[in-house]
């Protein structure tokens, strides 16, 4: 599996994040759009409107929420939608915000339904309706709240419930980055890390970072141990490939998980089509890591293929195993 990539931000995440919009690098719609609601805000002097940031893990979808709330001067909290387990873990939130501050809300998908009616009149009149006991007893008390701001990540748009996904209106989607821009991320976050490095060996991490800056932070790390200790410390294409060879990670990022993924799929059953479940058993990985953390780059990259019967390997996975594809059938989607 790769590094933290499901995790917590770590002190050394924290240490690597940029600190204002100039400095973050990629993603440059997804700015552009931010920047533009940022100034309008300031403009009308109005909290920001609501937005909604969706992507696979470590993209900077949290990174995104802290550079907003720095822009328009607001304090930020932040929570995830498994710690709301009741509604008074979600009104003590609430009532804590002062006006304009920015609440993010990741994981927003895995908000309990509940949960989510609570939050409707929140967001939209900034009142929240609290039922205090049940039965013939039950009575409602309205708390008003400041005008606040609420940023949702998520790295399954697909499973917002449809009221929840209308009040955000149109969603930041953020992208896998290009090799050229991890490369810029890593030659930034190795002077932050003092560590000497040759843009060689910054274009091999990021060659093998699944467009992902975390992942490409993280192997830095281990690039820099390794060079410490093998190579004077500085990291050149070689040190790097060298580095990354023995951490199992190939030269288009696939690493031992994502292997077995393809071996499991092709060796096992034929190719597919096969549930993700069977996958997951196959290879002794839970099926939401595999859903989560692995498949988007394998499924971007060409290798498999999702279809309503199951997952297919494609022509690219048997040439990357060395095999010779199939000339018909299971690869093709029925």
């Amino acid at each position: 599996m790769n590094p933290n990539l499901n995790e917590a931000d770590t002190p050394f995440d924290l240490a690597m994040r940029p600190a204002d919009f100039d400095d973050f690098h990629g993603q440059t719609k997804v700015k552009e759009q931010l920047l533009v609601m940022v100034e309008a805000a300031k403009m009308r002097g109005e909290p920001l409107d609501h937005a909604l940031l969706c992507g696979p893990p470590g993209l900077g979808k949290t990174t995104l929420a802290n550079l907003i709330a720095s822009a328009v001067g607001s304090k930020l909290h932040t929570t995830s939608g498994p710690q709301i387990e009741r509604a008074g873990d979600l009104a003590g939130i609430l009532t804590n915000l002062q006006a304009r501050d920015i609440l993010f809300i990741d994981e927003i998908h895995r908000l309990h339904p509940s949960i989510e009616e609570y939050l409707y009149p929140a967001i939209e009149d900034f009142r929240l309706d609290i039922i205090i006991d049940q039965g013939p007893k039950a009575r409602t008390i309205r708390i008003d709240l400041p005008p606040f701001t609420l940023v949702g990540a998520t790295t399954r748009a697909g499973m917002l419930t449809a009221p929840m996904r209308s009040r955000f209106g149109i969603p930041n989607r953020l992208d896998y980055y290009t090799v050229d821009e991890l490369q810029h991320i890593l030659m930034r976050s190795a002077r932050l890390m003092a560590v000497p490095m040759e843009d060689g060996g910054a274009r091999e991490i990021a060659q093998r970072s699944r467009g992902t800056p975390r992942i490409a932070n993280h192997l830095l790390r281990w690039v820099r141990d390794f060079a410490q200790v093998k190579a004077q410390s500085v990291v050149t294409q070689s040190v790097a490939s060298q580095a990354l060879t023995m951490r199992d990670i190939d030269e288009t990022g696939l690493d031992e998980m994502d292997k077995r993924f393809l071996e499991a799929l092709i060796h096992k059953f034929d190719g597919g089509p096969v549930g993700l479940n069977s996958v997951a058993v196959a290879v002794g990985e839970d099926a939401s890591t595999l859903e989560d953390v692995h498949e988007p780059y394998l499924v971007m990259q060409g290798f498999i293929k999702r279809t309503p019967r199951g997952r297919v390997a494609m022509p690219a996975a048997y040439r990357k195993l060395g095999l010779v594809p199939p000339l018909s059938g299971q690869t093709e989607l029925f």
